[in-house]
């Protein structure tokens, strides 16, 4: 299976591509679009008929990501306490009760982290993941996400047999598929046709 990918600025545009590659035969089911706000995704959704396209689930890097920065933080808002109260003497009675604060601001700052990391990778998935799973390379995969973060809309148009690719790919390019530079600064077209090898 081969796939197009493009960014492009304007729902208008968007709607009118996906319209023209339905007229075109591309079955609803191989067509997806994606984007950060989820009222225009839901408004985008209603207007074409077509799904919004699910990022890969996040994953286990999520969690320990958010629990490595809960942990972190948590050392930084207990720990200067903790100095403070060895530091002057009229406290460093209560410094164990600060060693106990240390000890539980990294237990809950770890377990909230977890938590948080957890609930921003089931929001709206991996996009660069599943990128690289249709063969974007990393580089740009992670430059269409960073259009994707900026606002604009990621259309993906799959081609099961490989043979009308090039013709998605002009027809986006037609209705105003983002150059990379307009995107996210600087490179090849930011319409792209990968294969399930990346070429």
């Amino acid at each position: 299976m081969e796939s197009v990918v493009a960014l492009f600025r304007e729902p208008q545009q968007v709607q009118g591509a996906l319209r023209d590659l339905q007229a075109r035969g591309f079955d609803r089911d191989h067509l997806g679009f994606a984007l950060t706000d989820a009222v225009a995704e839901n408004d985008l959704a209603q207007a074409t008929g077509i799904s919004p396209e699910e990022g890969a689930p996040g994953g286990s890097a999520n969690v320990i990501r958010g629990a490595l920065i809960g942990i972190f933080a948590g050392l930084a808002l207990t720990v200067p306490v903790w100095l403070l109260l060895l530091l002057i003497p009229e406290t460093r009675v209560y410094q164990e009760g600060g060693l106990i604060a240390v000890l539980f601001g990294v237990l809950g700052g770890g377990g909230l982290g977890g938590l948080f990391g957890a609930l921003a990778g089931s929001d709206h998935g991996d996009y660069v993941k599943l990128l690289r799973r249709m063969g974007v390379p990393a580089a740009q995969a992670e430059r269409f996400y960073s259009g994707l973060k900026d606002g604009h809309i990621l259309v993906i148009a799959r081609d099961p047999d490989g043979s009308r690719a090039d013709e998605a790919l002009s027809l986006m390019r037609r209705h105003g598929a983002l150059r990379l530079d307009e995107a996210s600064g600087g490179g090849r077209l930011q319409s792209e046709r990968v294969g399930q090898d990346g070429r």
